[in-house]
């Protein structure tokens, strides 16, 4: 029976469910499963996170959150014109998924008393920078590379440094004292700004030592001093919980970068936490993910030449346009993994 006009025009003007809100009602899915990306476990060198071999960039933030929540073996992902740009052509049927860029600064054209633009010394128009009241918003679809075909298989090279030494070194530079001198516990003492550990050699490795260690500090950051978040709240609070969810996506990006992996631990008491404030305000799984963002920036700054790209750039080819594919997002993939003990921290 065909469908009355009115039936077919309320079916096109259902309105799409915000970015936000996709990744929010996935995430609380899969916390609920654990198999959100940081409560899996991710051995040394086996992570890899989702990057863009054509513009030869990583996808940042929320976006390199949700495109990892997918569970694709390959982390590669672009658009559907760039495939065709290194003569590769999206699967008959694949469907895109949604990414969001936001924009909070501007550039301005700089003009005298009489409205005339203002030149520099080489006669070219100044601008200046400005903070934008509400951020600009701009969105792609992006494809997997298991999505396309005629891509080169993922090459993948190994650092030519030792990972420890690089996690010796971030501890270092990030100016936090620790102290070595706990049984079973593991924090960061605001108050104090010092990180409390057991011994090293009560750990079943060094890269689960490293691991702890790094999740502590990226709580450290929060310090006045350094990123000046908001960290003085109670355990088991609704402010303690988020905090963790930004030292959790933290050190699972600074774990891919430096090779050590991650090491989710035993975070049952946030998890209600983490899907009560996703309910309640889904716009915070995008805020946290842009302050891990931060975070892993802050930390890695004194690297910045030494980090391996991981990232092969693909060389662009002539090719003909083609078809172009409607976007919808995929149903992400979800496995179970197991969790180790907790290494909370102290608020």
């Amino acid at each position: 029976m065909a469908r009355s006009p009115k039936s077919r025009r309320q079916t096109e003007d259902k309105p799409r469910i915000p970015y936000h809100e996709q990744v929010a009602n996935t995430l609380i899915r899969q916390l609920e499963e654990g198999t959100a990306p940081w409560q899996k476990p991710w051995a040394p060198g086996s992570l890899s996170l989702p990057h863009n071999p054509v513009s030869g960039t990583r996808y940042r933030g929320g976006n390199a959150l949700w495109l990892q929540m997918h569970g694709r073996d390959d982390p590669r992902w672009m658009t559907y014109k760039q495939a065709q740009s290194v003569g590769a052509q999206v699967g008959r049927g694949e469907k895109g998924t949604l990414v969001q860029y936001y924009k909070f600064h501007d550039q301005v054209l700089i003009k005298d008393d009489a409205g005339k633009p203002l030149l520099d010394a080489e006669g070219n128009k100044r601008y200046r920078n400005i903070e934008l009241e509400r951020p600009k918003v701009f969105s792609a679809v992006v494809f997997n590379a298991e999505q396309i075909e005629g891509l080169p298989a993922l090459q993948t090279t190994a650092p030519n440094w030792d990972r420890h030494e690089r996690a010796e070194a971030l501890l270092k530079t990030a100016g936090v004292e620790i102290r070595h001198d706990q049984v079973d516990r593991a924090f960061y003492r605001p108050a104090t700004d010092k990180i409390h550990l057991p011994p090293k050699d009560s750990f079943s490795s060094a890269d689960r030592y490293y691991i702890t260690a790094t999740h502590e500090t990226a709580h450290a950051t929060g310090h006045p001093s350094r990123l000046n978040r908001d960290i003085a709240h109670p355990f088991g609070s609704e402010g303690y919980a988020k905090e963790e969810l930004r030292a959790e996506i933290a050190s699972l990006m600074i774990g891919e970068r430096i090779g050590i992996g991650h090491d989710p631990g035993q975070h049952a008491a946030y998890v209600e936490h983490w899907i009560k404030v996703l309910k309640d305000d889904p716009k915070e799984i995008l805020r946290a993910a842009r302050d891990a963002d931060k975070i892993s920036d802050y930390l890695l700054a004194h690297e910045k030449d030494r980090l391996p790209a991981n990232i092969e750039k693909l060389p662009p080819v002539e090719r003909t346009a083609a078809r172009e594919i409607p976007a919808s997002m995929p149903a992400p993939k979800r496995a179970a993994e197991p969790r180790r003990a907790q290494a909370g921290h102290e608020r």
